[in-house]
């Protein structure tokens, strides 16, 4: 029996010509040298450091499965007009030898596109993500993560991304962390952030703050030398009951559209050059996969931002 225009078969989504899919995006290495991209899409799923159980490295193809339930509409937006690729997934991106090959493959993919979004994984592709997407412009970056904790550890984890970038050479002022939990992190890595002269929004702060001029102040600290700004979108910061696939997400945490919102802002700075989602273990999702749901439409978010811009 043949399918017709919006019917479904067992396990397969509609088709419709009129509502073409998001994600199947070509692959990077098929563009032509030279031929501009606007997003790039790439997978480092990191997970053999993380402090929690995980199956993040499940999380990219998950992701790219997500993405073809939506579409790429959103009124007054020209989303479809954007040029995207998908640069595919960094093998092995843990370890000294993974982690090199995983900063090369996001440099090469920021070398081609505006904006870079690399999917994980767990926090620790923070690292990578940022170092390949900065290059030699390092001295003049800046970050802004979206999460619930500092992630200040010592050693090599998902809980020690920030202090490894600072340790690479990154000025702690020009660091702000937005949604820090109580609960969540100790007073040794608190006082450590301060040391650092990092600037930290804790959750209750947005309850009366308007969330655009949040990421507005971010931007401006974040982008004080002039260099480029890298994103981490860990969606543990937000409430476990969207995030349930994020094994460290507390109740009382951002709410999906308030992650949402935060994407298409960084999309939309000129600043941004990459942005990471991270902690997302898609084999411990919600039967609903909500959670990965949520990531894929954070890569959409970041899009809508983008289509934004003044070319």
């Amino acid at each position: 029996m043949s399918l017709s225009s919006g019917a479904l078969s067992s396990g397969a989504l509609s088709v419709d010509p009129l509502w073409p899919r998001a994600g199947s995006w070509p692959a990077l290495a098929d563009v032509p040298t030279g031929q501009a991209v606007d997003l790039a899409l790439i997978g480092l799923p990191t997970w053999r450091t993380s402090l929690s159980a995980t199956g993040a490295h499940a999380t990219p193809a998950a992701v790219r499965d997500a993405l073809r339930r939506y579409s790429l509409h959103v009124p007054g937006l020209e989303v479809e007009a954007l040029r995207f690729a998908d640069a595919g997934d960094v093998a092995e991106p843990d370890g000294a030898d993974g982690e090199q090959r995983a900063i090369a493959a996001m440099r090469e993919a920021a070398d081609r596109s505006r904006v870079t979004v690399a999917v994980g994984g767990d926090n620790s592709l923070t690292v990578p993500a940022a170092l390949g997407a900065w290059g030699e412009r390092l001295p003049s970056a800046g970050l802004i993560t979206l999460d619930a904790h500092h992630d200040l550890r010592d050693g090599v984890s998902n809980g020690s991304p920030v202090r490894r970038l600072v340790e690479a050479g990154l000025d702690g002022r020009r660091i702000v962390q937005i949604g820090i939990a109580d609960f969540a992190n100790s007073a040794a890595y608190s006082r450590r952030a301060e040391e650092l002269g990092i600037t930290v929004v804790p959750r209750d702060a947005l309850h009366g703050r308007p969330l655009d001029d949040v990421m507005a102040e971010a931007l401006e600290i974040a982008g004080a030398a002039g260099g480029p700004v890298h994103v981490d979108l860990d969606v543990d910061v937000c409430d476990r009951s969207v995030a349930p696939g994020c094994p460290a997400s507390v109740p009382g945490g951002l709410a999906a559209w308030e992650l949402r919102r935060f994407a298409r802002l960084a999309g939309a700075s000129p600043l941004v050059h990459s942005i990471d989602i991270a902690e997302v273990d898609a084999t411990s999702d919600a039967d609903d996969q909500r959670t990965v749901r949520l990531a894929a439409l954070l890569v959409l978010e970041a899009a809508a931002g983008l289509a934004s811009r003044a070319r």
